[in-house]
């Protein structure tokens, strides 16, 4: 049988409880500043947040003419759902995010929106883009935002997206030019 005993008097037991009891107090002390300066940083940044997203954004903007989409503008659709005579906008955008639609469009009360999106244009530049289904016609209308309507509307999820946007982008780039790397390896072996 093993005895749970200490091989320490009394007093030994009081001080090691009591340095131990003192380090867990700073531990605890420590945390609630770290909570406190944390609270404070995080205020200042969403003080801020538009004004960062806005630099994202020029920062981002000669990236989106390689990696951007050709949104489509206006177009009709077949009865089998395929869409033909497409205009699109003539600069590339990403999309960021999505939200519930609104009820009708600004440009016109008539057309119930199906679709609304934030985009980020190759200017730089946010705009929401809403998407209508009249008939067979599917058109659509674009409205700039500037940095803290966006946030105000599709929150800070925007901010992720365009962050993953571009991470994800400079994973493709590096690894095309690993790639090209071991390409000119190979012939140079050859």
């Amino acid at each position: 049988m093993y005895s749970t005993e200490l091989p320490v008097g009394d007093e030994d037991v009081k001080t090691m409880d009591g340095i131990v009891e003192q380090g867990y107090a700073r531990l605890i002390e420590i945390i609630q500043g770290l909570h406190a300066e944390k609270q404070e940083l995080a205020d200042a940044v969403r003080k801020q947040d538009a004004a960062i997203l806005a630099r994202m954004a020029q920062e981002t903007a000669p990236v989106i003419r390689e990696i951007g989409l050709d949104m489509l503008e206006r177009g009709k659709r077949e009865l089998s759902g395929e869409l033909y005579d497409t205009q699109y906008y003539p600069k590339k955008m990403i999309i960021l995010g999505k939200t519930d639609p609104m009820p009708y469009r600004p440009d016109d009360p008539e057309k119930s929106v199906e679709t609304q999106v934030c985009v980020l244009a190759e200017d730089g530049v946010f705009y929401e883009l809403m998407y209508s289904t009249v008939e067979i016609v599917v058109d659509s209308y674009l409205y700039r935002l500037e940095p803290q309507e966006a946030l105000d509307i599709y929150g800070y999820e925007i901010v992720f997206m365009l962050y993953r946007a571009m991470r994800e982008y400079a994973r493709v780039e590096q690894e095309l030019v690993d790639a090209l790397g071991r390409t000119l390896e190979f012939i140079a072996a050859s």
